[in-house]
C-alpha cells in the first residue's frame, strides 16, 4: 500500500513538546515563535524531516502555522480544516484561530506586549515577515531571524530525504531541458538580469526534466538551483541522488554541487540576481544582500511556463485521465456491488488503490486519499487512520477523493456517492454543488480573466439557499509533479490570469459538521474556444476526467435546459471514451449509471 492508516500523531504529546519549546524560547529571550507548515522551499506536501507543525501540535493539515507565546499557542487553519483541527490538537495547550479572517500581527499584538518573536528565515518567504514586521514593529514587538527553535527541542527529528531522481523523458515534457532553459535564459537577458535563483523543487525538476522521491506522493527532488543567463544551470542538491543516467542526462551545462554550497555560491554571484519575494525564503534574499549582490525581485521564471503545459503534456494528461478513470469506475461498480454496512472507510480506500495498481502503470498515489463516510465527509481533508476507521453504513453518503501519479499525468478526482438513500436534504445540497461543477465546466470567458472572476459561478446555487463552502474552488495540477500547483487557481484569491494549458480542479462543495459532506471535482484544461459574437479571444475548459456523477443524488427538475443537456452529454463521452477499458460486469454498470437523465 502506498497509504498507511497509522495515527502520524497524537494530542497527548503536544503539552510536552509545548513545554519543551517554550523553555529553549526563555533560554534564547525570545517572547515567541513561529511554525509553519513549509520547509525551505515553501512547499505544501513536505518530508517526515520537517512535519514541525505535526509534531508539536499533531495537526497534520497541508497548511497552517502556529505562534507559540509565553501564555498561549495559537493554531492558524483555514476553513478546510475548522473540523479536523479540534479533534488532533490538545485544546487545553493550543488555540485555533480561522485564518486567514485574523490575521498574524493582529493576534500577536493582541496577546503580547513586547519583546522578539523568532523565526527560521528559511521557513519564510521575505514578503511574508516584510508584512508582520509591518503589523508588530509600531506596537514595540520585533522579529529576529534565529536558528530554528523547533529543531532544538525535537530529539528523533527524521534525516533529510535522500530519494533517488531520474529522467523524465522529453517526449512526455513537449521540449528538451536545453529548449526550456535557453528560452528562460532569453527572458533574463531582455531583463538585464544574470541569474535567477530557483528554490521550488517543482520549478527545478521542470526546468532540468528530471523527477525525484524526497517527497511523498509528489515526484520531485529537492534542492535549490541557480539559473544563469547564459543558460547554464547550477543544481544543489545531495550528490547520491543523481546515478549515473541523471548525470548523463543533465549534460555539461548543468553543474551538480551539494547543499553545503549554495550559501557561498550565493555570494559569489553576479548581479543583478532574480529571486521570487513571494516563494523563496527570506534567508536567500538576505544572503546575497549581505554579501553585496544586487537583487531584483521578481516571479520564478519557471512557474508560468510549467503551468502552461505543452500538447505532449496534455496529451499525456489525457491518457492518463482515461486510465485512471476506468480504475475509478471498475471501483466504483464494485462498491454498487457491496452490501451496506459490510464495509469501514479504511477497505474503501484499499480497494481503491488496488484497482489504480491492476493499471500496472501507477507510479504513486498523488496524495492519501480522503475517504469520509457520513459525518466524516464534512472533515474537508479528513484521513482515515486505524483510530478514527468508520464504518460505511446505510442511508448515508460516503466522500471520495483521490488521485493518481502515473508517469504520463497526474489525476485528482473527487465523487460523493449515496449508500442507500441519504435523504431529501443530501439530495438537494448534491445537486447543488452539481450545478456549480457543471457551470465552470461550462464556461466560456475573455482572455485576461482570474481564478477570481470565475469562481462565483461555482458557488450561486449555493448561495441562493443560504450556502457556500470553505475552500476554493480548484487549485493547478502540475504533468506528473505536484498535484497541487501555483500560480494558477479557481479561487476569491487568485489574480493570476488563465492562459491555454494550464491544467486547475473545478470542485465545489458543502459540508454540514456532525452530518455530511460533498464535494464533485474534475480536473479540466483551459483552452482557446471558438470565435463566436465580434471575434474577441474567449477561453473555455476542456474535461480531463471521466467518471460518472451518481444519478440517484441529482434532482432533476433543479436542472436548467443547458445544465441536463451538459450532464447528459458528459455522461455518454464517459461511456464512450471508458467504455472499451473496463470488464464486461463495469461496463454494463456504467451503461446503466450513465443512462439519461
Amino acid at each position: 500500500m502506498f497509504q498507511s492508516f497509522d495515527s502520524p500523531s497524537s494530542p497527548a504529546l503536544g503539552a510536552a513538546r509545548l513545554a519543551d519549546l517554550r523553555g529553549a524560547l526563555a533560554r534564547e529571550g525570545l517572547a515567541g515563535f513561529i511554525v509553519p507548515r513549509a520547509d525551505a522551499h515553501q512547499g505544501e506536501y513536505v518530508a517526515a524531516r520537517d512535519e514541525r507543525l505535526q509534531w508539536l501540535t499533531g495537526f497534520t493539515g497541508s497548511a497552517g502555522f502556529a505562534v507559540v507565546l509565553p501564555d498561549v499557542a495559537g493554531v492558524f487553519i483555514d476553513g478546510r480544516y475548522r473540523v479536523q483541527v479540534k479533534a488532533q490538537v490538545d485544546l487545553g495547550q493550543f488555540t485555533p484561530v480561522p485564518w486567514p479572517e485574523v490575521r498574524p500581527g493582529d493576534w500577536i499584538k493582541a496577546h503580547l506586549t513586547g519583546g522578539e518573536v523568532g523565526f527560521d528565515p528559511w521557513l519564510h518567504s521575505a514578503d511574508e515577515i516584510a508584512k508582520l514586521r509591518t503589523v508588530l514593529e509600531p506596537a514595540g514587538i520585533g522579529l529576529r531571524a534565529v536558528r530554528n527553535m523547533v529543531d532544538a527541542v525535537w530529539p528523533d527529528q527524521p534525516p533529510p530525504p535522500c530519494g533517488a531522481a531520474f529522467v523524465h523523458p522529453d517526449a512526455l515534457a513537449g521540449a528538451t531541458s536545453a529548449e526550456k532553459r535557453a528560452r528562460l535564459a532569453e527572458v533574463l537577458r531582455a531583463a538585464g538580469q544574470r541569474a535567477a535563483v530557483i528554490t521550488l523543487p517543482d520549478s527545478l525538476c521542470w526546468l532540468l526534466n528530471i523527477r525525484g522521491a524526497d517527497v511523498p506522493k509528489n515526484p520531485v527532488l529537492q534542492g535549490f538551483a541557480v539559473l544563469h543567463d547564459d543558460g547554464r544551470v547550477t543544481l544543489f542538491t545531495d550528490p547520491a541522488k543523481l546515478g549515473d543516467p541523471v548525470r548523463a542526462h543533465l549534460g555539461p551545462e548543468v553543474t551538480c554541487r551539494p547543499p553545503s554550497a549554495f550559501v557561498p555560491a550565493l555570494h559569489t554571484l553576479p548581479g543583478p540576481v532574480r529571486v521570487d519575494r513571494l516563494t523563496a525564503p527570506m534567508a536567500v534574499s538576505d544572503e546575497l544582500t549581505e554579501a553585496g549582490v544586487e537583487l531584483v525581485w521578481g516571479d520564478d521564471p519557471c512557474r508560468l511556463p510549467k503551468a502552461c503545459k505543452t500538447e505532449a503534456e496534455i496529451a499525456g494528461m489525457r491518457e492518463a485521465h482515461l486510465r485512471d478513470g476506468a480504475a475509478m469506475v471498475e471501483f466504483l461498480a464494485w462498491l454498487d456491488r457491496q452490501p451496506a454496512g459490510s464495509l469501514t472507510e479504511i477497505d474503501v480506500v484499499t480497494a481503491l488503490e488496488g484497482f489504480r495498481r491492476a493499471t500496472n502503470a501507477l507510479h504513486d498515489i498523488s496524495f492519501d486519499t480522503i475517504c469520509g463516510a457520513g459525518p466524516n465527509g464534512a472533515i474537508i481533508h479528513y484521513r482515515v487512520t486505524r483510530d478514527s476507521n468508520r464504518r460505511v453504513q446505510d442511508n448515508e453518503l460516503l466522500l471520495i477523493d483521490s488521485g493518481a501519479q502515473y508517469r504520463d499525468g497526474t489525476t485528482d478526482i473527487t465523487r460523493t456517492v449515496a449508500i442507500g438513500d441519504p435523504g431529501e436534504e443530501a439530495r438537494l445540497c448534491y445537486t447543488r454543488v452539481l450545478q456549480g461543477m457543471i457551470a465552470i465546466s461550462r464556461a466560456r470567458f475573455p482572455k485576461g480573466l482570474a481564478g477570481r472572476d470565475l469562481d462565483p459561478l461555482a458557488r450561486f446555487a449555493l448561495w441562493v439557499a443560504g450556502q457556500d463552502f470553505d475552500h476554493g474552488t480548484g487549485h493547478g495540477v502540475g504533468a506528473f509533479l505536484s498535484v497541487h500547483e501555483g500560480p494558477q487557481r479557481l479561487s476569491r484569491l487568485s489574480d493570476v490570469a488563465l492562459e491555454p494549458g494550464m491544467i486547475l480542479s473545478n470542485e465545489p462543495g458543502y459540508y454540514r459538521e456532525g452530518a455530511f459532506g460533498i464535494r464533485l471535482e474534475n480536473l479540466i484544461v483551459v483552452q482557446v474556444a471558438p470565435h463566436l459574437g465580434d471575434g474577441r479571444v474567449q477561453y473555455a475548459f476542456e474535461t480531463l476526467t471521466f467518471v460518472p456523477l451518481d444519478r440517484c443524488l441529482i434532482h432533476r427538475d433543479m436542472l436548467a435546459p443547458g445544465e441536463r443537456d451538459w450532464l447528459n452529454a458528459y455522461h455518454a463521452e464517459v461511456r464512450a471514451k471508458i467504455g472499451p477499458r473496463l470488464s464486461d460486469a463495469a461496463r454494463r454498470w456504467l451503461d446503466a449509471a450513465t443512462a439519461p437523465v
